[in-house]
């Protein structure tokens, strides 16, 4: 998509393509109907360029108003009132904020400015309107005076701004490089002298007006800025000295254009290709246009925005892709080296095993009888820490004889479980007290048993006492004297847990 810009004046059209501060002439069209359809013809064939219109002519207007604080629809309904009582009957309008009042009420400040003479334009729109052109924005000269004063580090505050557009003279009064009031005067004579003096009347001209509008003091200084060929600045300068509150400034054309980066500088005085430079690398915020006007220019932004949208989708994708296929290669590689490095530990296990003896089972049967030789070492364990146990409490009590002592492990083994660690005493022992009553014998037995469930980790469990006592029957100390005399057998069987 090209940028390409046209310019109008009173009497024609001129199209230029701009690129990379290059301005070439495409085509001049008259303002008639001839001129009109070779305009069609040139459009026909440039339907997916972007245009911008900039505007010369006389009938431009400005005013200055001062609206209640607001936002949103209630600030717009009320600056197209103000348009429609300041400029009735044309659609070119804007408005252009100049801020706030520093009062309680923030009274927002106006410039509004209007194209008013529509039907010099209606025949230009209507032929963009009819080749669907992507018309970006219609715009005037005064514009852009404050935006060449901007970039050639000039201006600011209230100054007077000449230049020659065509064959008339532009004169622009800016505030803050807002144009608040432009007019053209007509040059008569377009010599360099000529050119010269008449910038010389209309500064002065243009100073008289302003003060009797009272939009300066008539005691304020007023700089004043004139654009021109550098051929041309000698006979101006002499034919502009500063005077009463006027002091001019002469702006060299040519050095403008190379500070603008505009290679295709003015071969005469007038600064038309500046300006449309200007309207390629600073477009105002504001134009004239309506949005109907601008309806194939909105298309044309919704239409590369889906484009952009959809390529940015295509290029994500491309990019999931492409890391999708990176991972994968990565795990080819990753698969492929492991695979190596597998079949390299093979071998050298297969070189390391042929210099083993060789055994007559496999090696499942193998792995399976070394995985059960681990689990029983694990569970094997000696009787002596249960032993030394049972022999301490013999030990307190030397009136019972030790008869028979039995262990075992009782933990039987599930490969799926943790072994389990219990182990199991049998005692078989008797108690040697002649002559002594039951009631004796059966307290040295149950302090034998306390003994033995006394350490933390034992649980004693009486399979047979010395004596053989039923529910309901008494113990006498005369009963049975044969009996009393004999030895008292027992068995207690101790159960004891502990860790692997």
């Amino acid at each position: 998509m090209k940028t390409r810009l046209l310019y109008l004046n009173t009497h024609r059209l001129f199209a230029y393509a701009w690129q990379q501060g290059n301005l070439l002439a495409e085509g001049v069209f008259d303002n008639d109907e001839e001129g009109l359809r070779e305009f069609s013809q040139y459009l026909d064939a440039r339907h997916s360029d972007r245009f911008a219109l900039l505007a010369n002519v006389a009938e431009e207007g400005h005013a200055y108003e001062t609206i209640p604080f607001l936002h949103g629809p209630d600030r717009q309904a009320l600056i197209s009132r103000k348009i429609g009582q300041h400029f009735q009957g044309t659609s070119l309008a804007t408005a252009i904020s100049l801020g706030y009042e520093k009062t309680q009420r923030k009274n927002e400040k106006l410039l509004f400015a209007a194209l008013t003479n529509p039907g010099h334009f209606e025949p230009w729109l209507q032929r963009l309107g009819s080749a669907e052109i992507a018309l970006s924005g219609i715009y005037s000269v005064a514009q852009l005076g404050g935006r060449l004063l901007k970039k050639l580090g000039l201006g600011g505050g209230r100054c007077l701004l000449l230049s020659m557009q065509d064959h008339s003279i532009r004169s622009s009064y800016l505030v803050d490089s807002q144009a608040h009031f432009s007019r053209m005067a007509p040059l008569t004579d377009s010599s360099i002298a000529g050119i010269a003096s008449t910038f010389a009347a209309e500064s002065g001209k243009l100073h008289q007006y302003l003060i009797g509008q009272r939009l300066i003091g008539r005691d304020e200084a007023l700089p004043v800025f004139i654009v021109a060929h550098p051929l041309t600045l000698p006979a101006i300068e002499k034919a502009c000295p500063d005077r009463g509150q006027l002091s001019f400034r002469l702006i060299d054309s040519h050095t403008a254009a190379a500070k603008l980066s505009l290679h295709t500088v003015p071969d005469d005085n007038r600064c038309d290709l500046l300006f449309m430079h200007l309207l390629a690398i600073a477009t105002p915020a504001q134009q004239f246009g309506s949005e109907i006007h601008r309806r194939h220019f909105r298309l044309s932004q919704l239409r590369n925005g889906l484009l952009a949208a959809g390529f940015i989708a295509v290029l994500g994708s491309v990019l999931y892709s492409a890391k999708q296929t990176y991972d994968a290669h990565e795990r080819r590689e990753e698969a492929r080296v492991l695979a190596m490095s597998d079949a390299d530990l093979s071998r050298r296990y297969r070189e390391t095993a042929s210099t083993l003896p060789q055994l007559d089972i496999d090696n499942d049967t193998l792995r399976q009888l070394t995985t059960r030789y681990t689990e029983l070492s694990r569970q094997q364990r000696q009787p002596g820490p249960a032993f030394a146990r049972v022999s301490q409490a013999l030990d307190r009590i030397p009136a019972i004889n030790l008869e028979g002592i039995e262990w075992k492990n009782d933990g039987a083994y599930d490969p799926a479980k943790e072994p389990d660690m219990r182990e199991v005493t049998i005692v078989r022992g008797s108690i040697n007290l002649p002559q002594a009553e039951p009631r004796k014998v059966l307290g040295v037995f149950d302090n034998f048993v306390d003994i033995l469930r006394s350490q933390p980790d034992m649980s004693v469990n009486v399979q047979q006492r010395p004596f053989d006592i039923e529910s309901g029957s008494a113990l006498r100390g005369g009963d049975g004297q044969e009996e009393a005399a004999k030895p008292r057998q027992f068995v207690v069987e101790i159960a004891r847990r502990q860790a692997p």
